[in-house]
């Protein structure tokens, strides 16, 4: 690291100086700003603007909630729902009820049969389709009405750091800014990464893909289009996110108006595709859509008459990552540590790890002045953890997208973790808010398995070790891709964590709703055979819910 040199005094010196103004940024700026800490918020754009990551589970929205509960900012907890964003932040964000996937071969009718969906129980709240450039100026506006200094079309050309006194940070124009600790979320370029030298070349990531991505007005509901006359999933599919899965990629369709109160006309669509499979070619974005949609006729319907309202992105190989995200008065979060795919949209759940890991730390450091590496070393294994488990998983998943069969049994190691762990927050948060004791959220990052969804359950890490191992060997030509589907399948009727009556281990059990018959048996489950460790916080878990649920929180 670097003495720092020059200028002392000509600068106002900041506790923290946050990179990047986007959900990462504006929330953790609200939170530190709310509880005293003396914050810069840096962007090198300006708001409002477009970005992607417009798709929230319930592991995200458990995360915004107690994030705004822990920290005291009652601001963030309505985007915590639907309901909320609506009514507090946003009328141009659409709802999801459900994740969808309608599997599709290349010069083959869609079979009816080969279809998935995930229902989120509207009786217990409805997931969101965020529209970015509302809910990112929303939060950059709190984090300012808190006391954050804000800093827009400001880009950051150098910084140095000395592990005794802090940050100096050099814009292009020659302003300096000062600060004792450096959060940046600034994404790909991150000015930390390329001064330090972090990024891992090449990338350990075994998912390897690239998108093209933009808003369109003029997208039909896929309920409509003849290649869904025979489905059966139990909600319509333009209630949700819907994903077109085939072998080598994924196509994205998240409306936004979707619902009976809509004003905003927009959908977001994105294809993203392994270039190995569907190499890039010489023609534009819009170009390689409408060849994509020409071999896909059944997908193609939906964009009959569709345009798009915004230049098209079209990217390189997404995958990057940081062989190092904590050092001496830094750190690199979301986007800036690494990202996989936006598939299972799990950036957003990354991010907000981070924000409720890095914020109590931070707010701490300002009172006692401690900025040493040993109270921000946690952060380095979760923030790998979250990569290397979100890589296992999506990997395992363009394996899967070969052949239906596999794809229909990892689509269920899914739906486990985004399902269970949310179980897993929920029951903290329920407590919390009985005691107030916040040692029940430190106690969460006492684990052997940072990263993980459910790090409380072995069967759940075995879980996800045979996937991972399975699908690399159907990769490598050493294991059938209909074997492998059956021994996952296998593994997961036989694991002690589910609840028999999900059915999660049947091969034709291809949609999840959670009706209230089941409820009522999960609840007999968890009070006499459920592992110890599920039980007690599956029925904590749905008391916090309900009690949200009542008091309108939905």
């Amino acid at each position: 690291m670097q003495k720092i040199t020059g200028g002392r005094g000509r600068s106002p010196h900041y506790d923290v100086a946050i990179l990047g103004s986007g959900m990462a940024g504006g929330m953790l700026g609200a939170v530190l700003a709310r509880n005293g800490v003396k914050v810069l918020l840096l962007d090198a754009g300006t708001h409002p603007r477009f970005a992607v990551g417009e798709s929230t589970i319930p592991y995200t929205s458990g995360l915004t909630r107690i994030i705004a509960d822990r920290y005291n900012v009652p601001e963030i907890k309505p985007l915590s729902s639907f309901k909320g964003i609506t009514q507090k932040v946003s009328r141009n964000c659409g709802q999801k009820q459900n994740f969808g996937f309608v599997y599709h071969e290349e010069g083959r009718s869609q079979n009816p049969g080969q279809i998935n969906q995930m229902v989120v129980p509207a009786a217990l709240r409805t997931e969101t389709h965020l529209f970015r450039q509302d809910v990112d100026a929303y939060l950059f506006h709190l984090a300012v009405k808190y006391g954050a200094h804000p800093q827009l079309a400001t880009r950051i050309a150098d910084i140095e750091i000395d592990p005794d006194e802090g940050a100096v940070l050099r814009t292009e124009g020659g302003q300096e800014f000062r600060a004792s600790y450096v959060v940046d979320g600034s994404g790909f370029r991150s000015p930390l990464a390329e001064k330090m030298d972090l990024r891992e070349t090449p990338t350990r990531a075994r998912t390897h893909s690239r998108s093209l991505f933009t808003h369109m007005v003029g997208v039909r509901p896929f309920d409509d289009a003849p290649a869904a006359r025979g489905h059966d999933q139990p909600n319509p599919w333009h209630h949700g996110t819907l994903h077109h899965v085939f072998d080598g990629g994924w196509l994205w369709v998240i409306p936004f108006d979707n619902h009976a109160g809509a004003v905003n006309p927009l959908c977001s669509v994105g294809l993203t595709l392994d270039p190995r499979v569907h190499p890039k070619g010489e023609g534009t974005p819009q170009q390689e859509f409408d060849d994509f949609l020409a071999r896909f006729p059944e997908i193609a319907w939906q964009f009959r008459g569709a345009a798009a309202v915004r230049p098209w992105v079209s990217t390189g190989r997404l995958q990057y990552s940081a062989e190092q995200v904590v050092g001496e008065r830094f750190c690199l979060t979301s986007h800036a540590a690494g990202f996989i795919d936006a598939l299972y949209s799990r950036g957003l759940t990354n991010t907000l790890e981070l924000v409720n890991s890095l914020g109590w730390r931070l707010i701490a450091a300002s009172r006692d002045g401690d900025w040493s590496m040993e109270r921000f070393g946690y952060l380095e294994p979760l923030q790998q953890g979250l990569f290397d488990f979100h890589d296992d998983l999506v990997h395992s998943s363009f394996v899967g997208f070969r052949d239906y069969e596999l794809w229909n049994a990892v689509n269920r190691t899914w739906m486990l973790g985004t399902m269970l762990g949310n179980v897993m927050l929920e029951d903290a948060h329920y407590r919390f808010s009985k005691t107030g004791d916040d040692s029940i959220f430190r106690d969460l990052e006492k684990s052997e398995r940072p990263g993980s969804p459910l790090p409380i359950s072995d069967s759940f890490h075995e879980m996800g070790i045979l996937t991972r191992d399975l699908c690399r060997s159907v990769e490598e030509g050493k294991t059938d891709p209909q074997d492998a589907a059956v021994r996952i399948l296998g593994h997961i009727k036989n694991a002690d964590f589910i609840p028999p009556v999900f059915g999660f281990g049947e091969r034709d059990m291809r949609c999840f709703n959670m009706s209230p018959m089941k409820m009522m048996k999960n609840a007999v489950w968890c009070r006499k055979d459920a592992p110890p460790e599920m039980g007690k916080r599956m029925i904590s878990a749905s008391k916090g819910l309900v009690s949200v649920r009542i008091r309108g929180g939905n």
